[in-house]
């Protein structure tokens, strides 16, 4: 791609660079990203993108910051309970990851400290104090909600688009010898399915039911 010449107008934007980056992303992977890269991609010197995003870690965060903006698109939909909204920011939130599974490692292991990222936890933490929770319960319910939506996306999906299954498939779960490991031979059967849909609904199901009990006790 032609390079526009230092000094002439690129007619970029720091939301046009995200774009690009998340699709460069999602079609080369994180290892390869960088900065020189993505300008070629846009066909601009480098140095034009220094002069909307400061450095290879801003240009991440601005990927993560895009991805993340997928996931609160319906905001002004999602409804009051904080239980409901919990259960439609996950699903929103896996639904994005299996969209962008090269990118979603960025989410899963760096801190996330965009507004669109705190606006959406403002959201959750105010309809738990809604519904009278003790600050100490509300304070928890994102790490552990965010814990658990993280480790099992990282585990279950594949960062390789071409493989067979789907993106949301993931590394198959192995075959259990029953004359050494019995017990986990016969539960092999109710853990089809791994990394599914039905899956993440009963383990969803599971950590919210948690939060719930948490916040009664509390």
């Amino acid at each position: 791609m032609t390079k526009r010449g230092q000094g002439k107008p690129a007619g970029l934007s720091r939301e046009r660079i995200a774009v690009a980056a998340v699709d460069l992303v999602d079609r080369q992977g994180l290892e390869s990203f960088g900065v020189r890269r993505l300008a070629s991609e846009l066909g601009v010197d480098p140095m034009s993108i220094y002069n909307h995003i400061k450095g290879k870690a801003a240009l991440l965060d601005a990927v993560s910051e895009a991805v993340l903006a997928e996931v609160s698109a319906t905001a002004a939909q999602w409804p009051d309970d904080w239980m409901d909204i919990a259960r439609t920011m996950a699903r929103g939130y896996r639904d994005m990851a299996i969209r962008h599974p090269r990118v979603f490692p960025l989410l899963a292991t760096r801190a996330q400290t965009s507004a669109v990222a705190f606006e959406a936890l403002e959201r959750l933490t105010t309809a738990m104090r809604r519904a009278g929770i003790a600050d100490q319960a509300i304070a928890d319910a994102p790490l552990v909600l965010f814990g658990f939506l993280n480790g099992y996306l990282l585990a279950t999906l594949s960062t390789d688009p071409g493989e067979a299954g789907g993106p949301a498939t993931g590394a198959a779960q192995p075959a259990f010898d029953p004359a050494l490991y019995p017990t986990m031979a016969a539960l092999a059967p109710l853990q089809a399915g791994f990394g599914g849909e039905p899956e993440f609904e009963r383990m969803l199901a599971t950590v919210l039911a948690g939060i719930a009990e948490d916040a009664a006790r509390a």
